[in-house]
């Protein structure tokens, strides 16, 4: 018999600050006892309720179990910036360009698909409409280098005949308020999302439809039992003919891809409610994006009291973490560089207090693959998002189900097309290798 057993469980450091700027939520349901079900999910972020809910599309009438380590959208789903973007959005680039205009373009209908996806969500759970805002985003500039990487991207969207404007340092300070930036790139088609908001309707949409969702049970060890697999939490098991590994790095918890998965913690501040008078001394829009021209640089978003208060997003600083636990002392360091960070956009506003600051789980391959296919007879993988959750996390849940179901799409086709992960460096040298390279990347994009 097969039997797999955590080695670690999701540990997080600082507060869901998206969850936690929402209204509380009901008392957690989670497992007690034994039950039966045709397809269980581990992990209730992006991909694991898209397998969900796709797995109810496809089989109407089939007992589907989804179990969640936390509370819904306290995990990673909780922890990103809000931006489902449909463009090439490549980490690992100067400019975010991808591997070339085919590849691009097959990639941008993808993500497409995947925002689709998600809309048809917002609209058949009632999501509240201001969590799930189609506004775009803009790249911002704030060096000469900078503004070239936009033209450089701008030039590459055209060859593969998508839109953008490019925005003069004018009209990036009506928007942002900010004198900082010296261009933007305006592209039109991401999604800017209160994630935790989107995650939470989505798991009450499907609990509506018939979906067991438990909370607070984290699943410990999974185990083959004749044809089927047996998920054990602390207060229970689920028997389920399929079952769907959708936690992201936490896959290499239960032996898989090991020394293959590069664990990256992302940190992000949040203002505490901006009052009328510093609104007023802002100025700018009350919703808006800005992701960096260079990908090490530092997200900015402002969103409004629909979406959780008026407040401002401060994101920037990355370690590689094998061990996938941020430290207080990582926190704390990067706290104060979202300080300076922002203290540099928004000079008038130096003395607003930043509520909340925490640390975000990301999975990525070394060369930018997922990791969404058959395990094992009856155990699936959605996992490895490369650093893009919410998009990519969603297709890899579609596809996930689809795969599992025995269908196939253009979803599935991709990943069942991709490689298997590049082996990292022996430890310690790719925990030293990439820090060095994220703090040279870093470095490197300065003043963005």
């Amino acid at each position: 018999m097969t039997s797999r057993t955590a080695r670690r469980l999701p540990a997080h450091r600082g507060p869901a600050a998206w969850s936690a700027i929402l209204p509380g939520q009901e008392a957690p349901d989670a497992l007690a006892g034994t039950k039966t079900a045709d397809f269980a999910v581990i992990g209730a972020g992006f991909a694991g309720l898209s397998a969900a809910r796709r797995l109810k599309q496809i089989h109407p009438a089939a007992r589907i179990v989804v179990l969640e380590a936390g509370r819904l959208a306290e995990g990673a789903s909780g922890r990103n910036s809000g931006f489902m973007i449909d463009l090439p959005h490549d980490l690992s680039s100067d400019d975010y360009a991808g591997q070339g205009v085919d590849s691009d373009r097959a990639m941008i209908a993808l993500n497409r698909a995947a925002i689709a996806f998600a809309r048809q969500a917002v609209e058949e759970y009632a999501i509240d409409p201001a969590f799930f805002d189609a506004i775009g985003k803009v790249n911002g500039a704030a060096s000469e280098a900078a503004d070239a990487n936009n033209r450089s991207y701008a030039v590459h969207l055209a060859e593969i005949g998508e839109p953008s404007e490019t925005i003069d340092a004018r009209a990036m300070r009506a928007l942002t308020g900010s004198r900082h930036y010296v261009s933007g790139l305006y592209t039109p088609g991401t999604v800017l999302i209160q994630p935790a908001g989107y995650i939470r309707g989505v798991g009450a949409g499907l609990r509506r439809d018939g979906v067991a969702l438990h909370e607070n049970s984290p699943v410990g060890r999974i185990a083959r039992a004749g044809s089927d697999w047996v998920l054990t939490t602390p207060g229970g098991s689920v028997t389920a003919g399929t079952a769907i590994l959708a936690n992201n790095g936490h896959l290499e918890s239960f032996g898989f891809a090991k020394g293959r998965l590069m664990h990256i913690f992302l940190y992000a501040s949040m203002t505490a409610e901006l009052d009328a008078a510093t609104l007023a001394k802002l100025g700018g829009r009350p919703r808006w994006g800005v992701t960096p021209s260079d990908p090490m640089g530092t997200t900015v978003r402002r969103i409004d009291a629909a979406q959780g208060g008026n407040r401002i997003i401060t994101r920037s600083y990355a370690s590689f973490l094998p061990g996938m636990e941020a430290s207080a002392a990582s926190l704390a360091h990067a706290a104060r560089v979202h300080r300076r960070k922002f203290d540099d956009r928004f000079p008038a506003l130096k003395g607003v207090r930043m509520e909340y600051s925490w640390a975000g789980h990301l999975c990525l391959s070394r060369n930018g693959v997922s990791v969404v296919r058959e395990l094992e007879p009856g155990l699936y993988a959605a996992c490895v998002d490369n650093g893009l959750g919410t998009t990519r996390s969603t297709l890899a849940g579609i596809a996930a189900a689809e795969l599992s179901s025995g269908k196939s799409s253009t979803i599935t086709d991709h990943f069942r097309a991709e490689a298997e992960p590049l082996k990292l460096p022996p430890p310690p040298l790719a925990a030293i290798g990439a820090n060095a390279y994220l703090r040279w990347r870093e470095w490197r994009a300065s003043r963005e």
